[in-house]
C-alpha cells in the first residue's frame, strides 16, 4: 500500500508546472519486439548506455561505456622526419604538380585512432508459459528518460522498465508479474571480450574483463591480426568491472556462476554497476588505472538502502532540471491520428507526403534526449555513435571524427539549453590542445597546436593514415584543431563566463592561432595561403584527366582560419589584454586568400576554379563560411551568400544523413525556411535496410537514430541544431526570430532556446508572426532583437525600427530579469 502511495505522489509532483505534462506525447512506441540494433531503443546516463530490444522471452540489452576504448596514450612523435616533408610539397604545389604533392603528403601521416569499445550485453530470460506473446508493446518515454516492456503471456501480463540513473551512476531494471508469483527469470550478462565470471553472494553476480591494446579501423584489412589483445611494445588494454545485484523481489533470489536466478516473485529490480580503469587521456588505463572493482562496488554499495520509487524519484529530477528546460510546438498539433501510429509506421506515412508537424517535434527533443543521455562523462563526449555501439570493429572505430561530426554533434548544446553537456567535449579539445603542442612540433616545426581529421579518447592529434597508408583526402587535413576552437568560443558567447574565457578557452584559442600563423606562408598571388591544403574527404580535376587532393588555400582552411582569428581579436578586446598580439593578428587576416566565386556562379572550394571529382558529394566544407561560421551572410555579404546558394544547388539536396542536417543548417543561414524544411523532411525518411553498409542515402532508422547509412548520431544532433537555427540565429549583432520560419510552421510555440549574449527566448507566433515573445536576461547585456514585424517592448514607449534586413528593436537589461514584448500597434 505505501509503494502505491508513493507511486501516487510522484505522478502528482510530476503533473505540477515545469514538469513532463507540458512535454505530451514525447515517446517513441512500438507493437514488435526490436528485429535488428536500429529497431532497439536508447538509454543513458551520459556514462553507461544500453540498448533494449525489448525481447519477450529473452531481453538483450546491449551495454557500453563512454570511456572504454581500446589502446592508450599515444607516442608524441611516431613519424620523427614528417617535418621535413613541408619544403618539397610547397614546391610541388606551387608548381603545380599536385600529385606529386599527394605522395609527399603521405609521408607525413602518423598512427591511426583507436575503436570504442561494445562493454556486453546484459541478458533476462523468462521462463513464459507462452513464447509467443499476445497484447505486446514497447516504448521509450523520452519526457522520463524510461522504457517501459509489455505484453502478455498466458494469462499473466508481464511488464520490464528500464532506466540509466546519472545521480547514482547505475541502469535499473524492474520486473512484474500480474499474477503473483508467475515471475521467474535468471539475469546474467555476456562479452566478445576476455572475460570473467564470479558469484559474489546470494543476490549480487560480476563480470571483469579487458579492452584490445590494438583495434585496427573497420576499413583497414592488411593486417592479419586487426584486434590484438596483448602488445608488449604498447600500453595494455584498459579494464572493466560490470556488477549485478538482485536489489528488491518478493520471490526468492539466488546466484550462480551463470548469473542471479529469480523464482516465484511478482515483481523483482536489478541493478547494474560498471566502471572502467580509464584514469586520464594521458596515463596507461592498465598500469595506472583506477580501480575499477572498487569503483563499480560503491555505486551498487550507495544504493543498497533505496527502493525503487527512490531511485525513479532521483533520476527524474536530474533527467527533469535538463530536458524541461525547452518545449516545443510547431504547428496545429492535428496530428493525433499520427500519434495512435507506431513510430516505424510513423515514419512510413510521414515519407509518404503526410503533414506530421509533432514529429517533426518530436525529432527535436530526441536529439535534446540523447545528447543528456551520452555526454556527461568529462573527457569522453558523444563520438560517432553517442555512446551507443555493438561493434568490436565499428564503422570509422566509432571515433571523434573533427572534420565536422564531432563538431555538428555539439551545434545544439547551447542553443537548446544543454550547456552543461558541452563540457565534455571541452574537456577533450583541452586535452587536444597538450597533445596537439607535440604534433606540431613534430610534423610541422611550428609553435601552438594542432589536430587533424580523428582524434579519440586518448586525443591522438597527428594525421592519421598508418604512415603512409591513408589518404591525404581525410589524413592530412591541419584544421581539427582550429575548428575545435571554435566550441570553446561558443560556450562563452551563450554564457558570459568571463573567468573560463581568460583561464581556458583564449590561451587554447590563441595557440591555435599560433599553429596557423606558422603554415600560413605567401602564394603566387600575394596572398597568406595554406600549404598543404586540403578540402575534407574530396578530391578535385586538374589539366587533362588528371585529379588530387592537396593544393594550396582550400576555401574551408581560409575560412575557418578567418574566423578563429576573427573570434581571437574578439576575445582579446573582451578581456582588455594582447594588444599587440590582436594588431599581429589583424593585419594577417587582411592578407588572406579571399573567397572567390566560380565560373558557375558557385563558391570556389579550391585555390583555382577546379571541378570536384564528385558534384554530388555529402561534404560541403567550403560553406564553413556561411555555417557554422558567419562571414558570409544574405544579411552582410549578399554576393556571396548567393554564391553559396548556387553551391548547394550544384551539390544537390541528396546525401547522408549527417550531411542532409547540415544542409539544413545551411538553407536556414540563407533565410530559406521552406527548402530548410525540404530537407528536414528528407532527413526523417525511413530508413529500414543498410544497417551497416555505406550507400549514398540518408535518412532515419525506426528507433530515429540517423541513417548515415550505418548508423551516425551527427545527423540527430544537427538536424536538432537544423530546427533551432530555423526559429532563431544569433549569430550576426542581434537575435533574429523566426529567420527561417517554414509554411508548415505558420503557428507554433517555443520555451527555453538560449541566445548568444546569454538570454533565454520564449515565444508564441501564429501566421508567421510572433504574438508573444518574453525574454530573459542571463547576463545583464543589451539586447537586441530581430523580427519580421515591429514589436514593442512592454510597458514602455520603445518600438522597433525599420532596416533593409526587417525590424530592429534594442533596450537594456539586468540581470536574471525577464522582458516582454508585444505586436506594435
Amino acid at each position: 500500500m505505501m509503494k502505491k502511495i508513493f507511486s501516487l505522489l510522484v505522478l502528482v509532483l510530476l503533473m505540477l508546472p515545469g514538469h513532463t505534462l507540458a512535454q505530451k506525447d514525447l515517446k517513441l512506441w512500438y507493437d514488435q519486439p526490436a528485429e535488428t540494433w536500429t529497431e532497439a531503443l536508447p538509454v543513458g546516463n551520459g556514462r553507461i548506455g544500453g540498448m533494449v530490444w525489448g525481447k519477450a522471452a529473452e531481453e538483450r540489452i546491449q551495454l557500453n561505456e563512454a570511456t572504454f576504448w581500446s589502446g592508450g596514450p599515444v607516442a608524441q612523435n611516431v613519424n620523427p622526419d614528417a617535418a621535413s616533408h613541408m619544403p618539397a610539397i610547397r614546391e610541388a604545389v606551387f608548381s603545380g604538380e599536385y600529385q606529386k604533392a599527394d605522395s609527399l603528403a603521405k609521408l607525413m601521416q602518423g598512427v591511426y585512432s583507436q575503436s570504442y569499445m561494445p562493454l556486453g550485453e546484459l541478458v533476462i530470460h523468462h521462463t513464459l508459459s507462452d513464447t509467443t506473446p499476445s497484447n505486446y508493446y514497447r516504448d521509450l518515454n523520452i519526457s522520463d528518460a524510461t522504457t517501459t516492456t509489455r505484453f502478455t503471456s498466458g494469462d499473466v501480463e508481464y511488464r520490464r522498465e528500464v532506466f540509466v540513473s546519472a545521480p547514482d551512476q547505475v541502469m535499473v531494471v524492474r520486473m512484474h508479474a500480474s499474477e503473483p508469483g508467475a515471475l521467474n527469470a535468471t539475469v546474467s550478462a555476456i562479452s566478445r571480450l576476455s572475460q570473467s565470471t564470479e558469484k559474489i553472494s546470494e543476490n549480487e553476480w560480476t563480470l571483469s574483463g579487458k579492452a584490445p591494446a590494438q583495434v585496427d579501423p573497420n576499413y583497414v584489412n592488411y593486417n592479419e591480426q586487426p584486434i590484438i589483445y596483448r602488445d608488449p611494445d604498447k600500453c595494455d588494454g584498459m579494464r572493466y568491472n560490470l556488477r549485478l545485484k538482485g536489489h528488491d523481489t518478493d520471490g526468492s533470489i539466488s546466484t550462480t556462476d551463470n548469473g542471479i536466478e529469480i523464482r516465484n516473485a511478482t515483481e523483482a529490480v536489478i541493478v547494474l554497476s560498471v566502471a572502467t580503469s580509464f584514469n586520464s587521456y594521458d596515463t596507461c588505463p592498465d598500469k595506472n588505472g583506477r580501480d575499477e572493482t572498487a569503483i563499480a562496488k560503491k555505486h551498487l554499495q550507495n544504493v543498497s538502502y533505496k527502493t525503487f520509487d527512490q531511485l525513479l524519484r532521483e533520476h527524474l529530477s536530474d533527467y527533469h532540471s535538463y530536458f524541461n528546460r525547452v518545449s516545443i510546438s510547431l504547428g496545429d498539433e492535428t496530428a493525433s491520428s499520427q500519434r495512435s501510429l507506431p513510430t516505424d509506421e510513423r515514419l512510413e506515412s510521414y515519407a509518404d507526403g503526410v503533414e506530421d508537424t509533432a514529429l517533426e517535434a518530436l525529432y527535436f527533443q530526441f536529439g535534446r534526449y540523447l545528447m543528456i543521455s551520452s555526454s556527461r562523462t568529462p573527457g569522453a563526449p558523444a563520438n560517432l555513435q553517442g555512446i551507443w555501439n555493438p561493434h568490436m570493429r565499428p564503422p570509422w572505430s566509432s571515433n571523434y571524427t573533427i572534420n565536422i561530426n564531432t563538431e555538428m554533434n555539439y551545434w545544439p548544446a547551447q542553443v537548446a539549453n544543454l550547456s552543461e553537456m558541452h563540457m565534455p567535449l571541452l574537456n577533450l579539445v583541452e586535452n587536444l590542445s597538450q597533445t596537439g603542442q607535440a604534433t606540431a612540433q613534430n610534423f610541422y616545426n611550428a609553435d601552438g597546436w594542432v589536430a587533424h581529421h580523428n582524434t579519440d579518447i586518448w586525443a591522438l592529434s597527428n594525421p592519421v593514415g598508418d604512415v603512409g597508408r591513408g589518404s591525404p583526402q581525410w589524413a592530412n587535413w591541419p584544421m581539427g584543431g582550429n575548428w575545435l576552437s571554435r566550441q570553446l568560443w561558443e560556450y562563452y558567447l551563450f554564457t558570459g563566463d568571463k573567468a573560463y574565457l581568460r583561464n581556458t578557452a583564449y590561451p587554447i584559442l590563441k595557440n591555435a592561432a599560433e599553429f596557423s600563423l606558422d603554415l600560413l606562408v605567401e602564394g603566387p598571388d600575394g596572398y597568406l595561403v595554406t600549404v598543404p591544403s586540403t578540402s575534407p574527404e574530396i578530391a578535385f580535376e586538374y589539366g587533362e584527366g588528371k585529379s588530387a587532393n592537396v593544393s594550396a588555400a582550400a576555401t574551408m582552411d581560409m575560412a575557418i582560419i578567418r574566423d578563429l582569428f576573427t573570434n581571437l581579436i574578439k576575445a582579446s578586446r573582451e578581456l582588455g589584454i594582447d594588444e599587440g598580439f590582436r594588431e599581429h593578428l589583424q593585419k594577417t587576416r587582411e592578407q588572406l586568400y579571399p573567397y572567390k566565386i566560380g565560373n558557375r556562379g558557385n563558391l570556389q572550394e579550391w585555390y583555382r576554379d577546379w571541378e570536384a571529382t564528385d558534384i554530388h558529394h555529402r561534404h560541403i566544407s567550403h560553406l564553413y563560411a556561411l555555417h557554422p561560421g558567419h562571414s558570409i551572410s544574405p544579411m552582410t555579404t549578399p554576393e556571396l551568400a548567393d554564391a553559396a546558394r548556387r553551391t548547394l544547388e550544384i551539390r544537390g539536396d541528396a546525401g547522408t544523413g549527417w550531411s542532409l542536417a547540415w544542409k539544413i543548417n545551411f538553407w536556414a543561414r540563407l533565410l530559406e525556411g521552406n527548402h530548410a524544411h525540404k530537407l528536414v523532411r528528407d532527413l526523417l525518411q525511413l530508413t529500414r535496410s543498410n544497417d551497416t553498409d555505406y550507400s549514398g542515402e540518408g535518412g532515419t532508422y525506426p528507433n530515429l537514430f540517423c541513417a548515415h547509412p550505418p548508423f551516425q548520431i551527427d545527423g540527430n544532433f544537427g538536424g536538432t541544431a537544423g530546427i533551432a537555427e530555423m526559429l532563431i540565429q544569433s549569430h550576426l549583432d542581434a537575435i533574429h526570430l523566426l529567420p527561417a520560419i517554414p509554411d508548415q510552421w505558420s503557428e507554433g510555440e517555443v520555451q527555453g532556446l538560449r541566445a548568444r549574449g546569454g538570454f533565454e527566448i520564449d515565444m508564441a507566433w501564429t501566421e508567421r508572426e510572433l504574438t508573444t515573445l518574453e525574454v530573459k536576461s542571463l547576463n545583464g547585456k543589451v539586447c537586441e532583437i530581430r523580427t519580421s514585424h515591429p514589436l514593442q517592448l512592454e510597458g514602455t514607449n520603445q518600438v522597433s525600427r525599420e532596416t533593409d534586413h526587417g525590424y530592429l528593436i534594442s533596450f537594456e537589461t539586468e540581470q536574471g530579469q525577464k522582458y516582454n514584448l508585444i505586436p506594435a500597434e
